[in-house]
């Protein structure tokens, strides 16, 4: 399967400091990766780092280009969303306002309504939360937003950061299909950050783990799961 985006000897530095060591992997195009490890290894950062948000060494290139160099929201244009830890959406906006917002680059207006009502179809609760102050949904809703927000944007690839973050089980599954449905259905590639391994290993076809700033090892996620060793020392369960 041909590489969505291409990732090689990647550094990150958050001032002096290095956080990432050559890293590289690669998303294939309709595929779903993960990106496992335990907290501080590494994994946020690496989405940053794609994003070009903080600074970087290495060959980042989506469909073929090389994106390292560019500006934060030249990225975001190229049809690459990200969806930050803690949802980011505008609390005091409705949500039909953050779902606009997120749409306000476009020129194709009547597209741009398709979309927010095709959108929509995947998260019935924010149909009948529209006019209702963001701010003020559930921890759920909220993530449901998020997503939806990035949707907006049209993208090829979704940047996906602790998800399941804070929020009942029961919410996390119902997350996670509408994820599944929405790689299938838009054919929208992802690069997963998720704390929980047994989820985001269900859901991916291909995984990473992160120690350290450093890739130690990858495979598909069947492989990960089944392995009783990788589990116990870098997945946690």
């Amino acid at each position: 399967m041909a590489a969505l985006l291409e990732v090689k000897e990647l550094k990150a530095f958050y001032g002096q400091t290095q956080s990432l060591y050559d890293i590289g992997f690669d998303i294939p195009l309709g595929g779903i990766t993960t990106l496992l490890g335990a907290n501080g290894a590494g994994k946020t950062t690496t989405l940053r780092a794609i994003c070009n948000m903080i600074r970087t060494e290495g060959t980042v290139r989506f469909d073929g280009k090389e994106i390292g160099g560019m500006a934060t929201e030249e990225i975001v244009r190229l049809s690459i969303a990200h969806v930050p830890e803690g949802r980011g959406t505008f609390t005091s906006l409705t949500v039909d306002e953050n779902l606009r917002v997120a749409a306000y680059t476009r020129k194709d207006k009547p597209a741009v309504r398709a979309d927010l009502e095709r959108i929509l179809g995947y998260f019935p609760i924010l149909k009948e939360r529209l006019q209702q102050q963001a701010g003020t949904l559930s921890g759920g809703e909220q993530q449901m937003l998020a997503i939806a927000r990035a949707l907006m944007l049209k993208p090829r690839l979704m940047l996906l950061d602790e998800p399941s973050f804070g929020l009942a089980p029961l919410i996390v599954q119902e997350i996670f299909r509408i994820m599944r449905r929405i790689n299938i259905e838009e054919k929208v590639s992802m690069l997963l950050v998720e704390q929980n391994a047994a989820l985001a290993l269900d859901l991916a076809s291909h995984a990473y783990v992160l120690e350290t700033g450093k890739i130690v090892m990858s495979g598909p996620s069947s492989v990960v799961k089944s392995d009783e060793n990788i589990r116990k020392s870098y997945l946690g369960y």
